[in-house]
């Protein structure tokens, strides 16, 4: 059965601090990535992103995804596709500009 969730950023962060099995999937471009990201962040590229490239970066389909871009609609996109893929477990949490946290750069 899949479960696909909508929250917003404050919710995804609290939901993100109390679970401790998930992928956080960041799936903006990689300077974008490069310039700042939300700490554990693995990038996935919206426009790059195939099955093979899904299942390179998260073996589990059954895995908890929360899965973020810039502002939200890349995100909404890239849920769509891993649900495709067979994900099963997928939270979309809209986008970094909503973060308040620190960001990680790389």
């Amino acid at each position: 059965m899949s479960i696909h969730t909508f929250v917003s950023m404050k919710e995804g962060v609290k939901m993100m601090s109390e679970d401790k099995d998930f992928v956080l999937l960041d799936v903006r471009r990689p300077d974008e990535f490069a310039k700042g990201h939300i700490p554990g962040a693995v990038l996935l590229t919206n426009e790059t992103m195939t099955e093979e490239k899904a299942a390179a970066v998260i073996k589990n389909k059954d895995q908890k995804i929360y899965v973020y871009c810039y502002a939200g609609r890349r995100s909404k996109i890239a849920l769509q596709k891993l649900d495709e893929y067979g994900y099963t477990n997928i939270i979309e949490i809209g986008g970094i500009t909503d973060y308040t946290g620190e960001l990680e750069v790389s």
